[in-house]
């Protein structure tokens, strides 16, 4: 299964919303920021989709995670 950019950005949304931004700095949650990191290195790479089998397991379940809540 591909993850296409909308819907990384989809779930990078579904997950601040689980785990908004805290502190005086507005840190991201581990969520969003793992997430984040993928989403960089697409637009990085001018990937518009990434195979799911190729993330790394953590961005695997949080993105099963925004799956099964749509």
């Amino acid at each position: 299964m591909n993850i296409t950019l909308p819907e990384l950005e989809a779930a990078i949304n579904y997950w601040r919303q689980q785990r908004p931004a805290t502190g005086d700095e507005c840190a991201l949650s581990p969520e969003v920021n793992i997430l984040a990191g993928v989403y960089a290195l697409m637009i990085f790479h001018r990937k518009k989709e990434i195979a799911a089998q190729d993330l790394q397991p953590p961005a695997q379940s949080l993105l099963r995670v925004w799956q099964e809540q749509k």
